[in-house]
């Protein structure tokens, strides 16, 4: 039987280094507000000249060098983002060329923060099938691209950022199961509103979010699919040795865990320096605990995310 196991991480944060007080030179807030509701302390912006998939190329290159692959290798491109270089072609495409690579199947897939999870079940998928042998699968943003400068409820959560693995088909158990969900019916809650037509915007280009119901839908489908994961896996919580959850909100991470009742040790928290860097968050998180050499062979590691749609899902992995 075939199976995927990532076997390289990789990411990027942009040199440009944002705190608290640099957003209340801007916006009326202060470091005490925002780390009190957040516990974000400092996020990362791109440069005017970087885009996507330049923050991608980077942490592409390092996922590539940890798992001891060719560039040439990777047959397989999936980029998880929401703010991607142009309206077409994909961003993948655009990483495709920059990689230098000229066979691989390339193509984005759209859910906003739960885009990596996404895009990593994806590629299981693949691999499972034979249809892939090793793909690259990558979250990357630069939503400061997308900020609306006057709300104050938003613009201080989001950062920049780029995190990638490399997925190779395998013999033996990496990813355990993937579990995906959506509901259409939350679309108006977290979105950017806007789109070209006949040249000019129509709509908003700038984020929005109603946080409190995002607040109250994150904390329950956390827990939901989380178990979910817990119970095909035949897995109790004390099983888990790591869970890397959205970096969206400390409260919010916080609370999950508390649910699993998972100590402090076991939860990645990386929100307090990079912010919410929505696709990325996750791909981010990872490569910084796995280049802390925190996380070990035969580790079991949970992932979960959310994401405006509302999209939300989780995988179970085995390290």
């Amino acid at each position: 039987m075939i199976y995927s196991r990532i076997s390289g991480t990789g990411s990027y944060l942009p040199d440009r280094v944002v705190t608290n007080d640099d957003l209340a030179k801007i916006v009326d807030t202060n470091d005490e507000w925002i780390v009190s509701r957040t516990g974000i302390r400092e996020r990362h912006y791109a440069a005017d000249d970087q885009d996507a998939s330049d923050l991608a190329l980077i942490a592409s290159q390092r996922a590539i060098a940890a798992a001891g692959v060719n560039a040439t290798d990777v047959d397989l491109i999936i980029v998880a983002t929401s703010t991607p270089d142009m309206i077409f072609p994909s961003t993948a495409c655009i990483l495709q060329d920059k990689l230098g690579i000229k066979h691989s199947v390339a193509f984005d897939v759209q859910a906003v923060c739960a885009g990596f999870v996404f895009g990593l079940a994806t590629a299981d998928k693949f691999i499972r099938s034979g249809a892939s042998k090793c793909a690259l699968v990558v979250g990357t943003e630069v939503f400061s691209r997308i900020m609306n400068w006057q709300d104050r409820g938003t613009c201080v959560l989001f950062g920049d950022g780029a995190g990638a693995v490399i997925l190779k088909a395998s013999d033996s158990p990496g990813i355990l199961s993937t579990h995906l969900h959506t509901d259409g019916s939350y679309r108006n809650a977290l979105c950017t509103p806007g789109t070209v037509e006949n040249g000019k915007v129509r709509g908003s280009p700038m984020l929005r979010m109603e946080g409190s119901a995002v607040y109250k839908f994150a904390v329950k489908a956390f827990e939901e699919v989380a178990w979910e994961a817990l119970n095909v896996n035949m897995m109790k919580p004390g099983q888990i040795d790591w869970f890397i959850c959205h970096q969206a909100n400390k409260r919010i991470i916080t609370h999950a865990a508390r649910k699993l009742d998972l100590p402090d040790d076991k939860v990645v928290m990386t929100v307090d320096r990079h912010g919410n860097t929505s696709a990325a968050s996750i791909p981010l998180a990872l490569d910084v605990t796995v280049r802390e050499g925190k996380i070990k062979t035969g580790d079991t590691v949970l992932l979960a995310a959310l994401g405006g749609g509302f999209a939300w899902g989780a995988t179970m992995l085995r390290w």
